[in-house]
């Protein structure tokens, strides 16, 4: 299989890529197909080489073509292959309808979908709907998706698995929850948004040998997220450094949680930050101190002491623990109006959705509630439509949004955004956003810029849980990630 790509595009700009390779670099679509098929067949085997047999499930449309297609090698190379009509194959027109003439011409033979079918194969091939989908999925194609879904079988899903939308990502009504999908000549915006991270499983690409020229003619609608970006963002330290030349971070935050200050300020020393110090108050300075030295904590009384210290510091992260009393909306109005680089998170942003303002030079990170605050909607809504949220919030308060979540978004306004591919569920707890913003702002601190500072930050953070992970998502805690930032953010990078 080839290596994902970074640029990521809707389905009529992909479409438009098949016809530029057919029609101007001269590749039959029927030979797409068949390369289709071979690079489908090739994961099939590779991913479950003890499989004999295989149900594959056809729809209509060019999928069905891919589908019938893989059937036909499948049952050459050896394999038992069921194939199953939900839509009358002679129906079906153009490289489809030949893919489905050379099936039957090679002995192959349709038989009606039953669930009790599923009892004898090893493998599903998902060739219902791809990105063909355009109305919610209803009837006998919804009942064969969801038994599927039932049967706990594992299921190849060939370009998208079926029932989910190419572009927004969300389900038509019922979408198959594929273990392996393997997308053809671009990745669609629909595996990395809405309901994908439920139904993609583990992704593959073939190009399918379409020119590079076809996918150069368009502008990518979101880009993934590759390690090369952090490791751009964390270079190899010169031997005569000292703890200023890393980054003086300030974290104003704890008067109502102290411990997710601590969370934050520790991740920031583990993420290369040479100096941490939290402002919080009197109550909450000891607390913080208290299980972690290496941080400078001190309670601040009045603005004055405030100001002091957001001059020392190459940049201010506000918002863990910061709570919503007058403290801490004395302390956010100090230092939103200040001149360094901010990064703002938890109250800070409830604060900022309260009395909205513009800034170039400051990173939001909101969850869905809170992104959901800063636009007067609903969390829902957010979801719905995680990147143009994303968008939304750069463009409205200026500078960077980072919306969490799975597949978390990073965006700046006119500029395309970036999604993050890693990460597991059990990084959702208590105090791994804290966690996050910490990264993000030691690497702000360090004199990287904003949205690189961000991108980084957010790929070490989910690599981070990533290793975190591997005793098991359940269970999984913020300091979890913490424990393993030191050897996401140092070489050897892979």
């Amino acid at each position: 299989m080839e290596s994902l790509p970074v640029p990521v595009y809707t389905a009529a700009q992909v479409r438009a890529m098949d016809r530029h390779a057919i029609d101007v670099a001269g590749i039959p679509g029927y030979t797409l197909m068949q390369r289709a098929a071979a690079a489908a067949l090739s994961l099939l085997q590779q991913q479950w080489p003890e499989a004999k047999s295989i149900t594959v499930l056809c729809g209509s449309g060019n999928n069905a073509g891919d589908g019938y297609s893989l059937a036909r090698i499948a049952r050459d190379a050896g394999l038992s292959v069921r194939t199953c009509s939900l839509l009358d194959p002679l129906q079906l027109a153009g490289d489809a309808a030949h893919a489905y003439a050379d099936f039957t011409a090679a002995g192959g033979r349709d038989s009606a979908f039953t669930g009790a079918g599923l009892e004898s194969t090893d493998v599903v091939v998902d060739a219902l709907l791809g990105t063909g989908i355009d109305r919610l999925v209803e009837g006998a194609m919804r009942e064969c998706i969801e038994a599927v879904n039932d049967s706990g079988l594992p299921v190849l899903a060939l370009d998208l698995p079926s029932g989910l939308d190419a572009d927004s990502g969300l389900i038509r009504g019922s979408a198959i929850s594929a273990t392996r999908t393997i997308t053809f000549v671009a990745l669609k915006a629909g595996l990395y948004l809405g309901d994908a991270w439920d139904c993609v499983g583990e992704l593959a690409f073939s190009g399918l040998g379409v020119p590079e020229p076809a996918r150069e003619a368009h502008a990518p609608v979101v880009r993934r997220m590759e390690w090369q970006l952090a490791e751009a963002a964390l270079p190899q330290r010169r031997r005569s450094a000292h703890k200023g030349d890393h980054g003086r971070l300030l974290i104003v935050g704890g008067l109502a949680m102290p411990g997710a200050a601590r969370l934050a300020g520790e991740a920031a020393l583990r993420a290369g930050a040479g100096l941490v110090a939290v402002a919080a108050d009197a109550a909450s300075a000891a607390s913080v101190i208290a299980g972690r030295p290496e941080l400078i904590c001190i309670a601040v009384k009045s603005a004055t002491e405030l100001e002091k210290l957001i001059d020392a510091a190459d940049a201010v992260v506000i918002g863990p623990g910061l709570g919503l009393g007058r403290s801490a909306r004395d302390f956010f109005g100090t230092v939103s109006g200040c001149g360094k680089a901010l990064v703002l998170d938890a109250d800070a942003l409830t604060l900022l959705a309260e009395k909205p303002r513009h800034r170039d030079d400051w990173i939001l990170t909101p969850h869905p509630g809170e992104a959901a605050r800063l636009l007067g909607t609903d969390s829902g809504a957010i979801q719905r439509d995680r990147l143009g949220s994303a968008q939304a919030i750069a463009g409205r308060y200026g500078g960077v949004c980072v919306l969490k979540g799975a597949g978390t978004l990073v965006a700046a306004e006119d500029r395309v955004p970036w999604v993050c591919d890693h990460g597991n569920p059990g990084m959702a707890t208590a105090g791994s956003g804290d966690v996050l913003t910490g990264v993000i702002g030691a690497i702000a601190a360090g004199g990287r810029g904003l949205e690189q500072a961000a991108v980084a930050g957010v790929l070490a953070h989910a690599r981070a849980g990533d290793r975190a992970a591997r005793a098991g998502e359940r269970g999984l805690i913020a300091g979890d990630l913490i424990a393993q930032l030191r050897a996401v953010v140092n070489p050897p990078w892979n």
